[in-house]
C-alpha cells in the first residue's frame, strides 16, 4: 500500500466523520418544525439513503454488484446493517440516560482503544509509541470538546445510560472491522446500499414503538431528512468504506474523532455556542491527532497490499 493510497483513504474517513459532525444540526433543524423522535429521524434517514443509493445503482447499471455481495456474503452485510443501526440506536437513547457529554465520550473514545488493542493481540506486539501518542492526544481532545460543549448534568439513569454507550461504542467498533473486511473485496457503493436497507429494515418496524410524529409534510424538515440521507448516510458511508479499504479500522475509528469536532464548530458558527479555551484545546488536538495518523509510526499499519487496486 502506497502512502498516497494511505492519504486518500484517511481524508475520506475525515470527510465522512465531517459529514456526519453536521447530522446534529440538521436533526435540531427537523425537530424545530416537526417534533420527530431521533429513532423516526434515523429511520427515515437510513430508508432515504437506501433509497438514493438503491437508484445510482440502477443507473450505473452495478446493481449485479449489490446481488454478487448478498449471494457471496450475506451473514457479514446483515451484521454491518443491524450493527450500523444498533450503534445509533444505542447512542440516542444512551444520550437520553446520561447526557451527551458522557455517552460521546464513552461510546466514540471506547471503539479506537478497543480495536487498538485487538490489533495489539492479533500481531502480537505492542502498538507503536507514535500511534500510542496520536490516540491519548485523540481521547484527550474528545474529553474536552464533549464536556466543554455540553452541560456536565446527567440524565435519569446514568449507570444505564453509561453501559448502553459501552455497547453503542463496542458495536461501532465490531461494525467497523466487519466493513471494512468486506470492503475490501466488494465496492463502497454496493456495500453501502446493502447496508442501508437492512439498517432500514430494522429501524422502520421501530417507528410503532416511538411517541410523536412518524411521517412529516413540512418542505423544511422534508430538506433536512433529505440531507440526513443523502449526505451523512449514503455518501458519508460511502466514503468510510472506500476509505476502510486502505486504512486499518483502528485509524478510520480514531479519525472519525473528527465527528464530534465538527458539531462543535458548526454550533459555534451556525448557533452562535461559544467555544470555550478547553474546548479550542481538543478541538486542536483531535485535529492534531488525525493529521499524525497520516505518519506510518502513527498509523495502526497497512491492510491487504492491493486493496487500493480493487
Amino acid at each position: 500500500m502506497s502512502p498516497v493510497s494511505h492519504t486518500r483513504g484517511l481524508v475520506e474517513v475525515a470527510v465522512a466523520s465531517v459529514l456526519w459532525g453536521t447530522g446534529g444540526l440538521a436533526v435540531q433543524l427537523v425537530r424545530e418544525v416537526e417534533p420527530m423522535s431521533p429513532v423516526t429521524i434515523s429511520a427515515w434517514r437510513m430508508a432515504l439513503a437506501a433509497a438514493v443509493l438503491l437508484v445510482a445503482l440502477v443507473l450505473l447499471r452495478r446493481g449485479g454488484e449489490l446481488v454478487d455481495l448478498a449471494r457471496r456474503q450475506p451473514g457479514r452485510l446483515l451484521a454491518v446493517g443491524v450493527g450500523t443501526a444498533a450503534y445509533q440506536g444505542f447512542y440516542f437513547v444512551s444520550v437520553t440516560q446520561v447526557g451527551v457529554a458522557v455517552s460521546t465520550v464513552v461510546s466514540l473514545g471506547l471503539a479506537p482503544v478497543l480495536l487498538t488493542v485487538a490489533e495489539a493481540v492479533r500481531h502480537r506486539r505492542a502498538p507503536a509509541t507514535g500511534r500510542l501518542v496520536v490516540l491519548a492526544a485523540a481521547l484527550v481532545g474528545l474529553l474536552l470538546v464533549s464536556v466543554a460543549g455540553h452541560a456536565s448534568s446527567t440524565g435519569p439513569d446514568p449507570v444505564a445510560g453509561v453501559l448502553l454507550a459501552v455497547a453503542s461504542g463496542t458495536t461501532y467498533a465490531l461494525t467497523t472491522v466487519a466493513g471494512g473486511s468486506i470492503s475490501r473485496t466488494s465496492s463502497p457503493l454496493a456495500l453501502t446500499t446493502g447496508m442501508t436497507l437492512v439498517g432500514a429494515a430494522v429501524l422502520l418496524p421501530c417507528l410503532a414503538l416511538v411517541d410523536g410524529p412518524r411521517t412529516t409534510g413540512d418542505p423544511v424538515a422534508l430538506a433536512w431528512l433529505a440531507y440526513l440521507g443523502v449526505l451523512t448516510m449514503a455518501l458519508a458511508y460511502v466514503l468510510l468504506y472506500s476509505g476502510l479499504r486502505v486504512v486499518a479500522p483502528s485509524t478510520a475509528v480514531t479519525a472519525s474523532l473528527v465527528e464530534p469536532v465538527t458539531a462543535a464548530v458548526v454550533a459555534a458558527v451556525v448557533l452562535q455556542e461559544a467555544l470555550g479555551p478547553a474546548a479550542v484545546v481538543g478541538i486542536l488536538l483531535v485535529l492534531g491527532a488525525v493529521a499524525g495518523l497520516g505518519r506510518p509510526s502513527a498509523a495502526a499499519g497497512p491492510v491487504l497490499p492491493d486493496a487500493a487496486a480493487r
